[in-house]
């Protein structure tokens, strides 16, 4: 519980990422630098293949679908194949997990020549605790949820790459930060099988706003946040979620997330 997973796979700096889209650096900070700044910083002759005009329109593309780092699986995935948009009711009683309502919107790309393309018919699971540390389906020292499905689902990436989820605010359990596990599940740039699974997770400040209300409050104040969590070290904070809302009314959060098809590694199976 302590240590629920442990990190896999490798991090693509912007740097890399650039790479995979046959775009130079040096015309990255020519689209990214003030006009000042470009003519102190780049030398004329390191922008030949593209200029700072053609940079800045395909720079701005290519940081809405940064490669994210990709995260371990953990222990808690459990491949219901439960294909559903609201994943707050556990299906054996229809019972609906309480918490401060979230609506989770994903977009899912393919980083490659020169462009992001939607992904279209990617599955995107995703699955995390309740307001009281408790995962669905698995059996641990906090509870025996052998059966239950709540909090967990999965939906398929429509033409524009985009699924929306609703769902609840998630609680904390022992030596992790607060967090929400998801897996993509699509083909890779040879027509196998690409598999990418990675975490979210919430700034630390809302999270205390969130958890000051019941039902969270009844768990008692969490023992872990984002700067001492070894999994969010590395590279959780391009996974933080950009949430607008309010506790009454719920949240609404947006990532974009790109995928270089043609490393056909799969994260599951390391």
């Amino acid at each position: 519980m302590d240590n629920d997973d442990k990190p896999i796979g490798r991090i693509l700096s912007r740097r890399d990422a650039l790479k995979v889209l046959g775009i130079g650096s040096a015309a990255f900070l020519a689209a990214c630098a003030s006009p000042e700044e470009t003519s102190t910083v780049i030398p004329t002759e390191a922008l030949t293949q593209v200029s700072s005009t053609q940079a800045a329109a395909t720079v701005g593309t290519v940081l809405d679908c940064v490669v994210r780092p990709e995260l371990t699986l953990g222990p808690y995935f459990v491949d219901e194949q439960l294909e559903r948009s609201d994943i707050r009711t556990n299906s054996s009683d229809n019972s609906i997990k309480e918490g401060v309502p979230l609506t989770l919107n994903i977009n899912v790309a393919s980083v490659s020549d020169n462009s992001c393309t939607p992904i279209e018919n990617a599955q995107i699971d995703i699955w995390h605790c309740d307001a009281l540390g408790v995962y669905s389906g698995v059996s641990d020292p906090n509870a025996d949820t052998t059966g239950q499905d709540f909090l967990r689902g999965f939906q398929r990436t429509d033409a524009n790459g985009a699924v929306q989820f609703q769902t609840i605010y998630p609680g904390w359990y022992s030596g992790r930060a607060v967090h929400i596990h998801f897996t993509i599940r699509t083909q890779g740039a040879e027509g196998e099988g690409y598999q990418f699974t990675s975490q979210f997770f919430f700034d630390d400040a809302l999270t205390d706003q969130v958890h000051v209300l019941e039902p969270y409050a009844s768990k008692g104040q969490r023992n872990r946040r984002n700067s001492d969590d070894n999994i969010f070290s590395g590279g959780g904070d391009q996974l933080l979620l950009n949430l607008q809302g309010d506790t009454t009314n719920g949240y609404t959060g947006f990532m974009s997330i790109g995928l270089d098809l043609t490393d056909s590694k799969t994260g599951a199976s390391e």
